[in-house]
């Protein structure tokens, strides 16, 4: 793909700017609109409505409408629409790649990686929605049939965040369809327009008018707020923050709604003393430096045995000193921008910090000179167990190392997190494995292998980290919510 300043330009002119309410674009209620940039510049990319609170109850009134003849659609036709979804997507897949590297600022090769995760989620999800099964079974005293059947849970709040524009909209929108639950989508305010164009895709593979519906929005209380004291609404699925989370799930109580939570992370990185060192680190690379670092599965914590501690350090920071940052447009890019300044400076905050305390940079530890929110890859050794920059979420091309005597230590370190999401394990014993996999307090295990998230499987966390699965079985879980049918058996004495 060819990019130039008119491919661009002629890329954001063709991403709708409206609210989706009910299959047509339309402005906000008050007129009001909000700016949305360029992380590698500053520079100002599109300007689109933001809806305010009268817009989000006409978004759920549109889902509402159409909840009951949606529900009774065929699965069939629930499950074309979204393999035609995914095939449109995949067709297009060189502008949903460049306009997220806009927005966001990832590499263009990467983001065509993302395109690929996200467009999988339309696909499994397609294919599992005719594999929604029920029971059927006589009572264990004989007296009664039992059948037991899902249904959808109703409409949905699906609040996304602004790391991962495609595939976070995909993960929430896909098995919502499939289970039959219309939606009202907040796509988060710094990357809107992936979720816009992924939209506008979604009606071109013919969903119905109203089941999704797009309400970006500079200010997320005003959608969220009035959606969940609203007791149509039964559902609301977020990936976010932690602190936001726990806001969300406090709201949630006064309806019982159905809450899908995926939160912050802390993820460890368990480098054993008997683990392929070369593919340690290249698993680390991966780990850490997926999305510049700002992925809630991103390793935080590199938790290494003290006899290869050196080593595994000195290639780490070789790999990462190599890696050249730049606008996600530039071929040569490895490390596009932070999302903003707000984010670089709170990376640079816990890098000073971590240094103050006698941490040594090895490579990098400053922001990149000149214009939009770059960051210098960094690779932080000597740091104390107890230092901010382990206990927090780094969010940005940081890798602070600590080292352990033993297994149990090992153990000991990882589970000292308040956060339980991802967690990676280089070793070539797999007795090991299962045993520090059986001890650690995450959802996600990565053996030997940097990036484990996959369609089919389910993503999510324990403790701090939130609770349900998005992807695999379980995700289609998340939309449903199941009935039992008791009948009189007629052969019973």
């Amino acid at each position: 793909m060819t990019i130039t300043p008119e491919r661009e330009a002629a890329l954001i002119a063709s991403v709708p700017t409206g609210l989706l309410i009910n299959g047509e674009w339309r402005d906000a209620s008050d007129g009001g609109t909000f700016d949305v940039f360029d992380p590698a510049t500053g520079e100002k990319l599109a300007t689109l409505a933001s809806a305010t609170s009268e817009d989000a109850m006409a978004a759920l009134d549109a889902a509402d409408a159409v909840q009951a003849s949606w529900a009774l659609t065929a699965p069939r036709e629930r499950a074309e629409i979204l393999r035609r979804a995914f095939d449109l997507i995949t067709a297009r897949a060189d502008d949903f790649a460049l306009l997220m590297s806009l927005e966001m600022g990832k590499p263009v090769a990467e983001a065509r990686g993302e395109v690929t995760y996200g467009a999988e989620f339309l696909r499994w999800f397609s294919e599992e929605t005719v594999r929604d099964y029920g029971r059927y079974l006589t009572t264990p005293e004989g007296k009664n049939k039992m059948i037991v059947q899902t249904k959808p849970v109703g409409p949905c709040l699906l609040i996304t965040p602004w790391n991962f524009p495609l595939a976070m909209a995909t993960r929430k929108v896909a098995p919502a369809i499939a289970a039959g639950c219309t939606m009202v989508l907040k796509p988060a305010k710094l990357t809107p327009l992936t979720s816009q164009l992924f939209a506008q895709v979604m009606m071109e593979a013919g969903l119905p008018a109203g089941v999704l519906n797009v309400v970006s929005s500079a200010s997320a209380s005003k959608i969220s707020g009035p959606l969940m004291a609203d007791s149509r609404l039964r559902k609301v699925s977020f990936t976010g923050s932690t602190a936001v989370g726990k806001m969300l799930m406090k709201d949630a109580t006064e309806n019982v709604l159905r809450t899908s939570m995926e939160l912050g992370g802390n993820a460890p990185f368990l480098v054993f003393e008997d683990a392929d060192i070369d593919a340690a680190v290249e698993g680390a690379m991966a780990a850490k430096m997926r999305n510049m670092g700002e992925a809630c599965t991103a390793a935080n914590r590199f938790l290494v045995h003290e006899s290869v501690a050196e080593e595994f350090t000195a290639k780490f920071a070789a790999a990462m000193g190599a890696l050249k940052t730049g606008r996600g447009t530039e071929p040569t890019t490895n490390v596009g921008p932070l999302i903003d300044g707000n984010a670089r400076d709170d990376v640079h905050a816990l890098v000073v910090k971590a240094i103050e305390a006698g941490a040594i940079a090895i490579t990098g530890g400053a922001p990149v000179d000149g214009p939009g929110y770059f960051y210098q890859p960094t690779v932080l050794t000597n740091v104390a167990n107890d230092a901010e920059i382990l206990r927090q979420e780094i969010f940005g091309p940081v890798a602070p190392i600590t080292t352990f005597r033993d297994e149990a230590h090992a153990i000991e370190l990882a589970n000292a997190s308040e956060y339980g999401l991802a967690s990676y394990v280089f070793t070539k014993d797999h007795n090991r494995l299962f045993r520090v996999a059986e001890k650690i307090e995450f959802g996600l295990v990565g053996f030997n292998a940097g990036v484990i998230s996959n369609a089919a499987a389910p993503f999510g966390g324990v403790k701090q980290s939130g609770l349900g699965r998005e992807g695999g079985a379980e995700g289609l879980a998340e939309y449903t919510t199941t009935q039992y049918i008791g009948i009189a058996d007629p052969y019973a004495v």
